[in-house]
């Protein structure tokens, strides 16, 4: 089958024989994977191999569940990794400087570019694929799980194997609606009643809307997903006005905070009549929590800094 044709039929597979790889296609996706794109040489991206039974059934549990996380042959889990970048710097005396957005955008893109080579590898080679993306229903558990350091965070999950089914590619939207020529054309209607007539079939109801309600309206998949996600993208240090240590400290004392403003909220819900921001005889950012009659005041290099120590002197951590 040429390339093309092979893109053009792709499907996701979701139930695998119990049938290792053969001998040298594990070797053949991988380095189908490192040839990706990347840029300015950095490669942002590692792609983690779980191959512990125990631990792939965690994470198929985290995932929602799902048990072809456990049973296909291969589950593989692509990240977005300035950590090593960091390290590369620090080994030949240079400091990385902070860059927490570019950075998980970029690694963002490297990672899945990187994952989409290992799947498109793999599947040229007959096998199936199927992107998981309900590893991120609990990121933060997946991130402790995996053990990642600072500046890593998984992009999705990719199992790999055997297909013990065939299914019929899932319709996609037409071309009208998403290839663009100089410049973003407005949808109208008509466009708009195209595309759920085209993608009706991926719904049993027969009505792409249910999916969509489902995944993206309010009280959907998504909005449910993205405070976790927010804490764990502060926690691994992508967020320029959180801080990793900030994060953490507000999240053993019970809330999941990804930005100095949710923190604020997070603290003025929960009984804290203000916070004061000021700078001290140095420059030092510092903050002061009031609570009735009561204040406890932190200092850091940035107010998200200041807020994190305040806080741990302010609250006692949970058991």
């Amino acid at each position: 089958m040429d390339p093309l044709t092979h893109l053009l039929k792709r499907r996701s597979i979701r139930r695998f024989k119990p049938e290792p790889l053969r001998e040298g296609d594990l070797e053949r996706i991988l380095a189908a994977a490192r040839r990706a794109p990347t840029d300015a040489s950095a490669q942002l991206y590692s792609i983690l191999r779980v191959t512990d039974p125990r631990l792939r059934r965690e994470l198929a549990h985290l995932a929602g569940d799902q048990a072809h996380v456990a049973e296909a042959a291969e589950f593989f889990v692509p990240l977005a990794d300035v950590h090593r970048l960091e390290r590369l710097l620090a080994h030949r005396g240079q400091a990385m400087a902070r860059w927490p957005r570019t950075g998980l955008h970029f690694a963002l893109v490297d990672a899945t570019l990187a994952g989409a080579h290992l799947a498109v590898a793999a599947e040229a080679l007959g096998y199936g694929i199927c992107w998981i993306g309900g590893l991120l229903n609990r990121p933060a558990e997946a991130a402790r799980l995996l053990e990642l350091p600072r500046g890593v965070v998984p992009v999705s999950g990719l199992v790999v194997g055997v297909p013990a089914e065939d299914p019929a590619p899932r319709p996609r939207l037409p071309e009208a609606l998403v290839v663009h020529e100089n410049r973003y054309r407005a949808y109208t209607s008509a466009d708009l009643d195209a595309a759920y007539a085209a993608m009706a079939p991926a719904s049993r109801r027969g009505d792409w809307l249910f999916v969509l309600e489902r995944y993206f309206a309010r009280g959907g998949t998504m909005e449910q997903r993205d405070p976790a996600y927010g804490f764990l993208a502060a926690r691994q240090g992508f967020v320029a006005d959180w801080p990793p240590e900030a994060a953490e400290a507000l999240f053993v004392r019970g809330h999941d905070a990804g930005s100095l403003g949710e923190a604020l909220e997070a603290l003025l819900v929960h009984g804290w009549r203000g916070v004061l921001f000021g700078k001290g005889p140095f420059e030092e950012s510092v903050v002061w929590l009031e609570h009735e009659t009561a204040a406890e005041r932190g200092e850091g290099k940035t107010p998200g800094e200041a807020l994190g120590r305040a806080v741990e002197a302010a609250l006692p951590a949970e058991e």
